[in-house]
């Protein structure tokens, strides 16, 4: 039984190799017809590129004969030309046109009309009475004296009223309009040189100096001025040689930037005098037609900060006079403005004054006060915050805008 057993599975071996192995030359059969027979007259023979066509037993090429061969004309292509840097396009800054100086005033007279209440209309409202007893001179008097006209001036016009009315009989408003406008123009003195000296000489620019006590706004009316100066036709270089004040150089290159004014500045705390000298010196080699010198505010009571004024002067004179120093006094101050003006006046000897903050004040009467206590003419005006608001002073507009149009 045992040896049936193993002839059964001896013939099941062998039926499984039979069919393995018909099954293998089945496949091999099936492949071997998708290849096509070979093409005539090509050479199926391995090769690469021209060797291909030489047969394999050609002479080879040695090293000496690779050597001797002659040099191929190879086109190179030519260096790259480098493209140089643009730099970026940057427009312009635009600058501002400042308005012209002949008309401000009569631009800026409507900012004089809260003064009108008592130096205008209230002493025309006066002298229009029918009867001008003394109670109504003492009221003249009394208005002129609270528009910090001082005492000297206001007894002058008072007397010099009361004869004209008396002997002229004059009471229409057009006649005392007239009558006040005269007495307060000669008091204003017409007469003295208001002009300003920014007319640069053969060899060197004109030179102006601006000085005053803290918070008048010198650094201000410096840029304004500029201004002033740039509407006139006049080149300007600014001197910030207020060194000491937090951001003074900054803001007084904001202004000159805004009309193409160049501004030397030094480091912070640093000598104003050099600063000064070294403006001018820049001005000087630019030939523009005016250098600006801005100082720092000081109390008069300061001997040591006086001095120094003094000597940053006295520097500039080394390479040239200064032609104007304007000393920039508050009108709300009133009579106090005075004795600083004074001071300034002994150390730097100010040839004319800048007269800030009339607009919105009845003080205009400090005007003809300070010009009797110095004996300096009052040369510019401020009349508000804008960049324009600085004009040349007319004693005559100046009253004209004072005492208004009518009662």
């Amino acid at each position: 039984m045992v040896a049936v057993t193993y002839l059964w599975i001896s013939l099941a071996i062998v039926l499984l190799a039979v069919v393995a192995v018909a099954t293998f030359l089945a496949v091999r059969g099936r492949r071997g017809s998708a290849v096509p027979p070979p093409a005539p007259g090509v050479d199926y023979r391995p090769g690469v590129g021209d060797d291909a066509e030489e047969p394999r037993d050609a002479p080879k090429r040695s090293i000496t004969t690779i050597a001797n061969l002659p040099d191929l004309d190879v086109p190179t292509a030519p260096p790259a030309t480098p493209v140089p840097a643009v730099p970026p396009v940057t427009a312009a800054p635009e600058l501002d046109v400042p308005e012209e100086t002949g008309g401000r005033l009569l631009r800026l007279r409507s900012r004089l009309a809260r003064s009108q209440s008592s130096l205008g209309r209230g002493l025309l409202s006066v002298l229009s009475r029918e009867n001008l007893d003394d109670d109504a001179w003492d009221e003249i008097e009394e208005s002129l004296l609270m528009a910090d006209v001082g005492v000297a001036a206001t007894t002058e016009i008072v007397d010099h009223l009361k004869t004209r009315t008396k002997v002229l009989g004059t009471r229409s408003q057009g006649e005392l309009r007239a009558l006040l406008a005269e007495e307060l123009v000669t008091a204003l003195q017409p007469e003295l040189d208001r002009s300003l000296k920014t007319t640069p000489h053969a060899d060197r620019p004109a030179v102006l100096m601006v000085v005053g006590v803290n918070g008048t706004g010198k650094t201000t009316t410096c840029g304004k001025l500029a201004r002033v100066l740039v509407a006139d036709g006049r080149s300007v270089l600014l001197g910030a040689a207020d060194t000491f004040r937090a951001a003074a150089s900054e803001q007084l290159a904001t202004w000159g930037d805004r009309v193409g004014a160049r501004t030397v500045r030094g480091p912070e705390a640093a000598d104003p005098a050099s600063v000064a000298f070294d403006a001018l010196k820049q001005g000087t080699e630019a030939r523009v037609d005016t250098v600006l010198i801005d100082t720092a505010g000081r109390l008069h009571t300061k001997v040591g900060l006086m001095d120094e004024l003094g000597k940053l002067k006295r520097v500039l004179e080394r390479q040239a006079p200064v032609d104007e120093t304007l000393l920039v006094l508050d009108a709300t101050t009133g009579q106090n403005g005075l004795t600083q003006a004074k001071v300034f006046t002994e150390v730097v000897d100010v040839t004319g004054i800048v007269l800030t903050k009339l607009d919105g004040t009845a003080k205009g009467g400090i005007v003809i006060s300070v010009q009797r206590a110095l004996g300096v003419p009052v040369k510019l005006i401020g009349l508000g915050e804008g960049p324009d608001d600085l004009a040349p002073f007319d004693p005559e507009q100046f009253v004209d805008a004072l005492l208004g149009e009518t009662l």
